[in-house]
């Protein structure tokens, strides 16, 4: 290969990886946009995160698109191969931490309309630590960090405390007081998003080791 088609070549794997990120920091935003729509009651704000899902969207198909072209026209093999195959279940992942954004959102969008149940602490410490683990997935994958990945695999098991404790809380709610119960639900609905939300993390980071490693570690984290 010549070296001007090398240099196309590094471009085009370095567009991909930028796309990626895009596509992760603005599912990171939405995150946030949806806590904070939650806490602040800001109804506007959770429109605005229901209507970003279709960029969200947008993104996978078009990243999609670029990883068919990358494996047809370079035909890449080793690590490229797998990085560029990987990416393609990535934004799958990316994407469905989207769709959970997305409807976390029609929750909060609900709960704006009543009374608030309780203060929100442990669902936005949830937020913050799903948020941070995204980010480290995906920074292990674009820098082949296998170390990083493995430590987003194992604050799963955080982020899987604090949904329990908070789901907890809020069946108490529901039992000690029937009119609490809608809202206790969709709350419940949040939390619960938000621990799935790692699981999809998670399986990012795990696809990271599979490709350093060659070693498929799903299921066998402690």
């Amino acid at each position: 290969m010549s070296g001007h088609l090398v240099s196309s070549y590094d471009a085009d794997l370095n567009d991909l990886r930028q796309r990626i990120l895009t596509m992760g920091g603005l599912v990171e935003k939405m995150i946030a946009d949806v806590i904070q729509a939650l806490v602040e009651r800001n109804t506007e704000l959770a429109e605005t995160v229901i209507a970003r899902d279709h960029e969200v969207n947008t993104l996978e198909v078009d990243i999609d698109e670029r990883c068919l072209e990358l494996l047809a026209l370079r035909q890449p093999t080793g690590r490229d191969l797998r990085f560029i195959t990987l990416a393609l279940k990535i934004v799958t992942d990316i994407e469905r931490i989207g769709d959970k954004c997305s409807n976390m959102a029609k929750r909060a969008r609900m709960l704006n309309q009543e009374p608030p149940l309780k203060p929100y602490i442990d669902i936005p410490r949830m937020a913050h630590w799903v948020s941070v683990m995204i980010r480290e997935a995906l920074d292990a994958f674009i820098r082949g960090d296998d170390q990083l990945a493995l430590k987003v695999c194992k604050d799963d098991g955080m982020v899987d405390d604090l949904n329990e404790q908070v789901q907890r809380e809020l069946y108490t709610y529901m039992i000690e007081d029937p009119s609490t119960i809608s809202r206790a639900m969709r709350l419940t609905y949040i939390s619960k998003s938000l621990e799935r939300i790692a699981d999809h993390a998670t399986n990012i980071a795990e696809m990271v080791i599979f490709m350093v490693k060659g070693k498929d570690i799903r299921h066998t984290i402690a």
